[in-house]
């Protein structure tokens, strides 16, 4: 039997398609079939912005994986045959950093389309440690209340986690105001988690079409183009006035992955603000750090998702807590490169999910 990838063999070029014996997987390891593989701004990083891969190319790119587990090896049977999502970023689990709770920043850990095979592929081997069961998939294939099928919910496994475990992070509350600068993919699922826990939550963007679509989900948008310099955070100071919420200790969330969007999102701490960086950019603003110290703030970075978080996170969804339906799409896996080319340009301003 064999497997079907699409693999980056060089920064700036066309993902090319490949044919490989099926693999066999090891100790603690599972053999996946995909079911679906959602588009992250990080795989066009790694094509288009010069991100270095950790593993040597050719490199079959995509860490949002959902599936179903075909094969197991030794010490993995458990898996057999169960619907699964593949965390982005696995810890080893026995090192001293996952011991003390650390696994974000383990060295050792293994992230899909970065340190080994990711998921634009018909199969993927991964460690059988951390993976998220997920359950209640009906005859027709919809998984629990969410309206989404196996294949859409791959989305969880960065562009719903992620965001989710920076929240857990900054001990967001019910009374809190909750500030997305920047509702893509991990905003826009960030803004919606953030408001089933209850926050107060405000939506910031450039694209007026993605703040209309969020719109529902939130308790206000804001476009930056209307609110130039300080009347943005005028503008979510007399919110948060009218809404009784406090003027201090705003829960700031940088999920842009601009320069504009990390100088827009570093403008609006006040004090004892927290304000955390979850997307990611190669650009280099240029801030005054100085804001932290006077406004006693602090600002913190988010790298992935622990796997302990992964089941909460998808609770919300299959509860329908959450809603991905609406901001996701479908495609074929063999139109990957028209899907990436489409996605770089700002074309797609949904999450796109690749279907084998």
């Amino acid at each position: 039997m064999s497997m079907t990838a699409w693999q980056m063999t060089a920064a700036g070029q066309p993902l090319k398609k490949a044919e490989f014996p099926l693999p066999t997987p090891g100790p603690g390891e599972v053999l996946v079939k995909v079911a679906g593989c959602g588009v992250c701004h990080t795989d066009l990083g790694f094509l288009y912005d010069g991100v270095k891969t950790k593993s040597a190319l050719p490199l079959t790119l995509g860490h949002e994986i959902s599936g179903v587990v075909e094969a197991a090896g030794e010490g993995a049977g458990n898996w057999l045959g169960k619907a699964v999502i593949i965390p982005a970023v696995m810890p080893c689990g026995a090192c001293d950093l996952c011991k003390r709770g650390l696994g974000n920043i383990c060295r050792t850990q293994k992230m899909p389309g970065n340190d080994i095979h990711g998921g634009f592929a018909s199969h993927v081997v991964v460690p059988a440690a951390g993976l998220c069961e997920v359950a209640g998939v009906s005859a027709d294939g919809i998984v629990g209340q969410s309206g989404a099928t196996l294949a859409e919910i791959s989305i969880v496994a960065d562009a719903l986690t992620t965001p989710y475990q920076a929240i857990k992070e900054s001990g967001l509350g019910p009374e809190d105001t909750a500030i997305f600068v920047g509702v893509g993919g991990v905003g826009g699922f960030g803004a919606q988690i953030a408001k089933a826990m209850g926050a107060t939550t405000v939506a910031v963007d450039v694209d007026q079409a993605r703040l209309d679509a969020l719109a529902p989900y939130v308790d206000l948008t804001l476009n930056v183009k209307n609110h130039p310099g300080n009347e943005l955070r005028k503008a979510v100071g007399n919110f948060a006035k009218e809404r009784g919420k406090r003027p201090t200790e705003w829960k700031l969330f940088e999920t842009s992955g601009t320069a504009a969007g990390q100088k827009t999102a570093f403008g609006l701490l006040t004090f004892g603000a927290s304000l955390s960086v979850v997307g990611f950019t190669m650009d280099s603003p240029e801030l005054r750090l100085s804001n932290l110290m006077a406004f006693h703030a602090t600002a913190r970075g988010n790298w992935g998702c622990l796997p302990v978080h992964y089941p909460g996170a998808l609770k919300l969804v299959t509860e329908g807590k959450v809603k991905v339906k609406p901001f996701i799409e479908r495609f074929p896996l063999d139109s990957i490169n028209e899907v990436f080319t489409r996605v770089h340009a700002r074309e797609i301003k949904v999450r796109p999910v690749m279907v084998p």
